[in-house]
């Protein structure tokens, strides 16, 4: 399976000084038409301790997040476990091969980028972004976190994907935001 980037919408996620927190737009687009303003596309699971955003079909990426949160069950909370037990399955089940969506998901320890080609990706730095506009939200969002120290995580990611929604013509500027720490 080939992950093919959808003009969808973007998710940012940045962890600084004990606290995550993930953004998202609210956009949903169908073609060139946008049908919603408002979705949530971020959410918090397994009793509030993870944080997880998804960009791609909606359907694919709440069935995802279903399967994320139960892997986070048997796993007794281990984020790494759960991810790598996802991407596993995501990758060798023929019905979940199809499903066409990026995760972002975060706990107080670990941000990972999870794909459908088997990918458990943590970034270098705390910070990582998905989606249509997530490469602008990623270099906006990484220059405010080396050049503005007063800058807490929470303020990074809401510029950051103002600056993405400037630029990307699929994501609004309707945001959701989920917090830890």
């Amino acid at each position: 399976m080939e992950y093919r980037e959808r003009r969808a919408t973007t998710v940012l996620v940045v962890r600084k000084d004990g606290k995550t927190c993930m953004g998202g737009d609210g956009q949903i687009t169908f073609g060139n038409t946008v049908l919603k303003h408002t979705a949530k596309k971020v959410r918090k699971i397994y009793h509030g301790k993870v944080l997880v955003g998804f960009a791609g079909g909606a359907a694919d990426g709440l069935a995802l997040m279903e399967r994320l949160e139960r892997k986070l069950e048997e796993h007794r909370g281990n984020l790494t476990r759960a991810a790598v037990e996802l991407a596993k399955e995501w990758r060798m089940d023929k019905a979940l091969r199809r499903l066409e969506a990026l995760l972002l998901v975060a706990d107080e320890k670990h941000i990972y980028l999870l794909s459908g080609m088997g990918d458990v990706i943590e970034p270098e730095e705390p910070i990582l972004a998905i989606g249509s506009g997530g490469n602008y939200a990623l270099a906006a969002a990484r220059a405010l976190y080396r050049n503005n120290p007063d800058m807490d995580a929470r303020q990074i990611v809401e510029e950051a994907l103002k600056i993405a929604s400037e630029i990307c013509i699929y994501t609004n500027d309707m945001f959701t935001f989920e917090e830890l720490g």
